[in-house]
Parts: structure tokens; sequence; C-alpha cells
């Protein structure tokens, strides 16, 4: 039987060593409340300072099993919380414990956090099958 992974390993810089604080708080609480939740909000990702306790960069990532919505609706939480502004975004990889077709992959999405909405993503997956079938793709 094979296993299949999402992974992910990217960092937010939140602007200030406050709040950095108050995302770390959200994401704890968010975390607690999950554990009774039927859909939990934070489920399949860990969220960590990324430098000293003075910094403001935080460092999203998976443990093994990622989910890409979850971190999409906690960072645009965050931009709302925070009233944070500009681009942000992350990469994903979609990996398999064996050799299985379109079991490797991946993506990406882009944020504007200011507009708390996705303002585009890419998955290589569909990538390759537009490219295959003639279609017109960026590069």
């Amino acid at each position: 039987m094979a296993d299949y992974f999402t992974h992910f390993s990217c960092l937010i810089d939140v602007g200030t060593p406050d709040k950095a604080a108050r995302a770390l708080a959200l994401f704890h609480d968010l975390h607690a409340a999950d554990q009774d939740a039927d859909e939990p909000e934070v489920s399949g990702f860990t969220l960590e300072r990324q430098d000293a306790p003075e910094g403001s960069t935080l460092w999203i990532h998976d443990d093994e099993h990622g989910d890409v919505d979850a971190v999409i609706r906690f960072v645009l939480r965050l931009a709302e919380d925070l009233d944070l502004t500009g681009l942000w975004g992350f990469q994903y990889a979609l990996t398999c414990s064996r050799p299985r077709l379109d079991a490797f992959g991946g993506g990406a999405h882009v944020i504007d956090l200011g507009a708390r909405k996705s303002v585009g993503w890419m998955s290589t997956h569909e990538w390759l099958a537009a490219a295959l079938n003639g279609e017109d793709v960026d590069a």
C-alpha cells in the first residue's frame, strides 16, 4: 500500500514581534479548539517562530501530511487579524512512498494579504497535462 504526502516549508514575516506572538497565540488557540472539531481549522501544519523571540518571522511547515488549504485559511485569518498587507506565497510538493502514476507533483499559491484573497495558484500536474495537450502554457 502506498502512502501519499503533501510537504511544504515556508516563512511569513508578520512585521513585528508583537504580531508574531499574537499569531502564535491564535494558532495555539485554534489548534486546541480543533481537538473536538469535525472540521479542524489548523490541522496539517505547524507554526513556529523562525528567529529569536524579538523577531517577526514565522515558519509554517508540515509534520508529515500537510494541508495546503488549512495554511491558506490560516494566513488569510492572520492577514485579517493582524492587518497584514502585500503579497505572500508558498510552494508545496506532492510525494508518495511508492512509484504511482499521478502521485508526484506540486504547486504554488500567491495570496494578496491586503485584499484577503488568493490571487493565483498553479499545479504542476495540471500544467504538465496542458503542455502535453499542446496548449499554450507559460514556463
